[in-house]
């Protein structure tokens, strides 16, 4: 772990022996990036964001590494913080601080103290630019740090849950400055939530337990992108899937889509394995508890640890104990047993790698030309949450098209005149 005197000029982090390790595996997920290679090499001719000073609050990762690495090149000052205490790649994080001198504040397993301040030491860069994975940089700086906000620029929101929390404050109008919502990139939630928290999730699921899914009821809360992806893959392995939901729109899409939707109570009955993806806190509560089986496994893949009412659970428990690494045993009074994965935070962070480089290329591609846009446009944004512009989504469509090899129609002249036309009908 960095010493005191150097916290500030390297970061803190678990080892920097791992520096090795950590830079062949940033190494081998940018061969899997080539969109934010392209980006990279358009930022070192240009540099963009020569000068500027970016703060950011994500999941230390080794697709998070080339983000940061490919703002760098692009001339930002650049400090990185964790979004989660169990999403931290240990050696990712020595490799950024000894290899790329970005100085990197993130621990893996690290306890609630250490995760805010290193919050904190990411806020005292005095950020020009945010980019954030939840919004905790956003509330520190609106909170705690009012004396920094003034002078930030803009900032960028990566997930959904940031997203819901970054247009409450906009609404209450507390929001002090611009901020582009990543997550509302086709690009990035029609890929990176459904394809990428698919197969991780499940991923992170039966890397912490070894379980077979053929078989066995899983039940789904939540039918949103990241929902829809966790059913999708869930039905390959051979489970059968319920889905719980709030919204009668998305559940007559799980509906229609083969799925069988009921609510919580009903499912808590029934179910082998749980998966939470709603972002809400409680959804799987008390009342449930009360009905599911022994044996049950509880998992969350929603950014924050609030949707399993762990602090009831505890309560309910005769004792606790770890049977497997991220595996958690609670021993209920009446005798039935309940398994909790990765301390009810993100299981495909805390058990496994997260999301797979090449998804994760559109997302950070959004990042990076999203910074870049801000920078250039500013002046110009008002106090509110802004989606990806169009013209930078079909960008990263395009140029992921291109990286596959991959071609497209283009409308003739003809064909555009009709589209633009009332007059001309059958």
């Amino acid at each position: 772990m960095a010493t005191e005197t150097t916290v500030q000029l390297a970061g803190d982090v678990k080892d920097l022996a791992l520096t090795g390790q950590g830079k062949k595996r940033i190494e081998w997920a940018f061969q899997s990036m080539p969109v934010l290679q392209t980006i990279r090499k358009q930022f070192i001719k240009n540099q963009p964001l020569k000068g500027v000073r970016v703060s950011a609050c994500l999941h230390v990762t080794t697709e998070t590494a080339n983000l940061m690495i490919t703002l760098r090149d692009g001339g930002a000052n650049v400090v990185l913080c964790a979004s989660n205490p169990l999403s931290t790649q240990d050696d990712v994080a020595a490799a950024l601080v000894k290899e790329y001198g970005i100085p990197t504040f993130a621990i893996k397993g690290e306890n609630n103290e250490q995760y805010y301040s290193h919050i904190t030491a990411a806020v005292n860069h005095a950020p020009q630019i945010t980019m954030d994975d939840g919004a905790d940089l956003v509330h520190m700086l609106h909170t705690q740090r009012t004396d920094l906000a003034a002078q930030v620029l803009g900032g960028t929101e990566e997930t959904t849950t940031g997203v819901i929390r970054l247009r409450a404050m906009a609404k209450e109008g507390v929001l002090r400055y611009p901020i582009i919502a990543v997550n509302d990139a086709l690009t990035k939630h029609l890929f990176d939530n459904r394809y990428g928290t698919g197969q991780s999730t499940i991923d992170g699921i039966v890397r912490a337990t070894n379980l077979l899914l053929a078989g066995m009821t899983v039940v789904i809360a939540g039918y949103g992108w990241c929902g829809r992806g966790c059913a999708m893959r869930a039905r390959g392995m051979g489970a059968n899937v319920i889905i719980t939901e709030i919204d009668p729109t998305k559940a007559i899409e799980a509906v229609m889509d083969g799925f069988r939707v009921m609510p919580m109570r009903e499912a808590a009955k029934i179910g082998d394995l749980f998966i939470t993806v709603t972002g809400n806190k409680h959804v799987i509560a008390r009342e449930h508890f009360e009905t599911l089986r022994s044996g049950a496994v509880l998992c969350n893949s929603g950014h924050f640890n609030v949707e399993i009412d762990l602090e009831t659970l505890g309560e309910m428990a005769s004792s606790r104990r770890m049977i497997r690494e991220f595996v958690e045993e609670y021993a209920l009074k009446d005798g039935r047993r309940i398994y909790v994965l990765g301390e009810g935070r993100l299981i495909n962070l805390a058990a496994a790698e997260g999301h797979p480089a090449s998804v994760m290329d559109m997302s950070f591609a959004n990042q990076a030309l999203s910074a870049e846009y801000m920078i250039q446009n500013y002046a110009s944004l008002e106090k509110k949450v802004y989606s990806v512009p169009e013209e930078l989504d079909q960008r990263v469509a395009r140029m992921k098209l291109e990286a596959m090899g991959m071609a497209i129609d283009r409308l003739t002249p003809e064909q555009e005149a009709y589209l633009a036309s009332w007059s001309e009908g059958t």
